[in-house]
């Protein structure tokens, strides 16, 4: 192509620079936007107050979802301000963006202050970090394969992919840190404040290292020779064959990713924490430890996607979860909570009676919960699994047991959680925090380890994969807005349908489900429509 001659060969020095500042803008902005997840049990007591435990983190889970939901927006905004003005510029913005917008929720008072003004401000500040985020991935990545060799293009993306995980562990690093530095109490009441303050010191380090770059060579050249899209929305859908590689893009390569992404961490940290009641400083030093470890994954499987293509790690990868997803958590539970775990299968817990369903939202529109619709509620959130039987009245029992249901239980939420987990506790059931000894957690960490190893092989050269399947001219806008519809509805919604899914059937492994699917719909896309062997560049004659 006429367009590739003109292309100017960055050095080795501006190449590392791009690396770097691209990676920790990564960094940055991924820490700005996970930390609400990491805080997520705070941010429910702050904004979302309710006596229904389930709920309460059910709403903190919707917020999470805003924020992906709006990504898609973002994606065809910033794409088209990208490919029509320029890589490095569109990322200034959306870095900046996403800074005040976290810092922001740092600043809202609590819901007990200003009432339901403090969960819309929360929502509002979601959506524009949301939007920021849906123009930062493909700029980022798209920055360093603009820069990168074609021979060396997984290794040098893989540092974007890693500094996703590196968003995460920042952001559980600097939880971990206020929570040694500012007392338990203190902390719940303000401190969680701090880590989302801290964002505007990461948005000044990542201006001043973005301000040093210059621009791709690549874009520059389509400017300097006239050739950039005139409206890189329009042209995303008409070019030819770009349907079909959108279509792959958002179910072969990103639905599989984000499912598997989200599951690994986010899912993993809630189930550790909330269902197993391991004790939240051993979750998030699981986790912190786990994404620190796995980083070194991505760079690995990028460096070897230069080699055996992009194909073959995502199909293994996802392949792999297929198989390992529910015996991992099902070991995980395991030595999380062996008790809980044990009881669970030695001693079940049967409910029977009318109306026996549950519904988590019913507060929101003034519903009133049946009676064992109650009992179920709490059940679940107390990561009780149970079984339903047929009946006329509401009845408890466990191990063949009946347990007396008291008019107290069905009148006070906290009556009947103490009242339940009391007579649980009874037959063998374990409800207090669980705090591992050395060798659980070395066993937890390694199967943590074993979830992000498989995040790495369909995630670590997906940077690349992306950049080779669509043309430079509208390269930001094509890939940018499947990787965020699938990144933000099929990963973002993920720890809210998963959540929907175990309140509604009572079975705490119930919502891997939706990532099991998810990932298995997503395989037979990649097989089908992937491109097998040698990583190449993009040409329109490419399948």
């Amino acid at each position: 192509m006429a367009e590739q001659a003109a292309i100017r060969e960055p050095s080795l020095k501006e190449i590392r620079l791009v690396i770097a500042a691209s990676s920790a803008g990564t960094v940055f902005e991924w820490y700005d936007f996970f930390i609400y997840g990491t805080l997520a049990a705070l941010i429910g007591a702050a904004f979302f107050p309710s006596g229904n435990e389930t709920l309460q983190l059910l709403l903190v889970w919707a917020g999470f979802a805003v924020g992906f939901g709006f990504r898609p927006l973002g994606a065809i905004l910033f794409g088209f301000l990208g490919d029509k003005l320029g890589r490095k510029y569109t990322f200034l913005v959306t870095v900046t963006l996403m800074g005040i917008a976290t810092a922001g929720v740092g600043l809202i008072p609590s819901a007990a202050s200003i009432g339901i003004a403090a969960p819309i401000i929360v929502i509002l500040l979601r959506i524009l970090q949301g939007l920021a985020l849906g123009g930062e991935y493909g700029g980022a990545a798209i920055y360093v394969a603009e820069h990168a060799p074609p021979e060396k293009r997984g290794f040098y993306t893989s540092f974007i992919q890693a500094s996703v995980v590196g968003g995460f562990v920042l952001s559980i690093a600097v939880v971990l840190a206020c929570r040694f530095l500012i007392p338990e109490e203190e902390f719940a009441a303000w401190g969680w404040r701090v880590p989302f303050l801290l964002s505007l010191i990461l948005l000044a380090i990542s201006l001043w290292m973005r301000f040093k770059l210059s621009e791709s060579p690549v874009f520059q050249a389509m400017k300097d020779a006239g050739e950039t899209a005139k409206n890189p929305f329009v042209e995303s859908f008409t070019y030819p064959g770009n349907k079909k590689r959108i279509f792959v893009a958002l179910f072969g390569i990103t639905g599989v990713l984000t499912t598997i992404w989200y599951t690994a961490f986010f899912s993993g940290m809630s189930f550790l924490r909330r269902d197993m009641r391991m004790d939240p400083l051993s979750v998030e030093m699981l986790l912190f430890t786990a994404g620190m470890l796995s980083m070194v994954f991505y760079l690995m499987v990028g460096k070897w996607s230069d080699r055996v293509g992009r194909k073959k790690p995502i199909i293994i990868g996802a392949l792999l979860t297929l198989v390992g997803l529910f015996p991992i958590f099902w070991a995980m539970g395991g030595l999380a909570n062996p008790g809980l775990a044990r009881a669970a299968e030695e001693k079940p817990v049967i409910v029977s009676g009318p109306e026996c369903s549950t519904d988590p939202f019913a507060e929101l529109y003034g519903a009133e919960q049946s009676d064992c619709g109650k009992i179920l509620e709490t059940l679940t959130s107390s990561g009780v699994k149970y079984e339903l039987q047929s009946g006329s009245a509401l009845a408890l029992s466990v191990a063949g047991q009946k347990v007396d249901v008291s008019e107290a239980w069905l009148e006070d939420g906290n009556a009947r959680r103490e009242g339940l987990q009391g007579e649980l506790t009874k037959v063998g059931y374990d409800f207090s925090k669980q705090v591992p000894s050395a060798g659980t957690f070395m066993a937890i960490l390694g199967l943590l380890l074993i979830l992000a190893a498989l995040s790495a092989l369909t995630y670590g050269s997906v940077a690349a994969l992306l950049s080779e399947m669509f043309p430079p001219r509208i390269r930001y806008s094509s890939m940018s807005i499947p990787y965020h519809i699938g990144a933000g509805y099929l990963g973002g919604f993920l720890p809210l349908i998963a959540g929907i899914i175990v309140a509604r059937t009572g079975d705490i492994y119930a919502g891997l489900w939706y990532t099991w699917v998810v990932v298995a719909f997503g395989v037979i896309v990649a097989w089908w429509g992937l491109p097998s062997g040698p990583p190449r560049d993009f040409s329109d004659d490419a399948s």
